[in-house]
């Protein structure tokens, strides 16, 4: 068992946290909302106020948060993680954030004596839970082989997939898939059920025929009945868009359809839906055509 660390209890954090706990480490945390911490303090977790505290008890310290500007003031400053770092601990943060970003902050890592993993996934709330997450990881192989256990109880496909910051564009290019994906599953329910076929049945055709990934037969039935409490947020939606399209122009990478999407998800975001789940597209093609 290891002593670790978890920075950022929210919906996605909170959950890992907490499988964190029940294999037996001892995990200390700190999340900038303390009252969504109560449960898993209730449950063993030993509470700091600060980012900087969490890491001087652990031998690795995890962090999920929304974005690069929350990463940063996370991880930067006198209280940050990065300052709290002793030599020989491992930085693991599981943020969709920008590669640029995450690598800047690995070379300061570095220059304290540690070393950081960018560890995105993919997965929602479901999978937090039962420790099915897919973890994309980048950064150095000795240190993955070091965190690999422990990732191991989060993830069923947990995968190196280079240098610091490859974890992150895979996640980026993974999400692109699960945007256009819906997008385009969305327009062919509207186009069945525009055209008289009931709305149920062009959903089971849809998801049951040789289009139906997996992640459609599990997220197609969402535009029947729209969660409450989301998945997977537009917001973090468009910004991850955003984030892919940022690197494909630093790489000289077309993607036109990534483009679209990012359009449409914009358009969600500004008609109410930021926080409602991305299988909400429906709802914005039908509004759209007048439905």
């Amino acid at each position: 068992m290891a002593t670790v660390g978890f920075v950022g209890l929210g919906g996605m954090g909170s959950r890992i946290a907490g499988r964190l706990l029940a294999a037996g480490h001892q995990v200390y945390g700190t999340n900038r909302t303390a009252e969504k911490a109560v449960p898993l303090v209730e449950r063993g977790l030993i509470w700091r106020d600060r980012e900087r505290e969490v890491a001087q008890e652990a031998e690795i310290v995890f962090s999920m948060v929304t974005d690069d500007a929350a990463l940063r003031a996370v991880a930067d400053g006198p209280n940050g993680v990065v300052a709290g770092l002793a030599p020989g601990s491992v930085y693991v943060d599981m943020s969709t954030v920008s590669p640029q970003a995450s690598s800047e902050i690995a070379e300061r890592v570095r220059a304290r004596g540690a070393e950081m993993l960018d560890a995105p996934v993919s997965g929602s709330v479901s999978e937090a839970e039962e420790g099915t997450l897919t973890i994309m990881v980048g950064g150095p192989e000795e240190t993955f082989a070091r965190v690999e256990p422990i990732l191991r109880e989060l993830g069923t496909n947990v995968i190196r997939i280079g240098k610091n910051g490859d974890g992150l564009t895979m996640k980026l290019a993974l999400n692109i898939s699960l945007a256009q994906q819906m997008l385009a599953f969305s327009e062919s329910v509207l186009l069945a059920e525009r055209g008289g076929i009931d709305r149920e049945l062009a959903v089971s055709v849809l998801t049951q025929s040789a289009l139906g990934s997996p992640m459609l037969q599990r997220r197609g039935p969402l535009v029947l009945d729209l969660p409450e409490q989301a998945w997977f947020d537009v917001s973090l939606m468009r910004k991850d868009l955003q984030l892919a399209l940022d690197a494909a122009t630093t790489l000289d990478v077309p993607l036109p359809s990534a483009a679209v999407a990012k359009q449409l998800f914009t358009a969600a975001h500004a008609m109410g839906y930021a926080h409602r789940d991305i299988a909400v597209v429906y709802e914005v093609l039908a509004e759209l055509a007048g439905q």
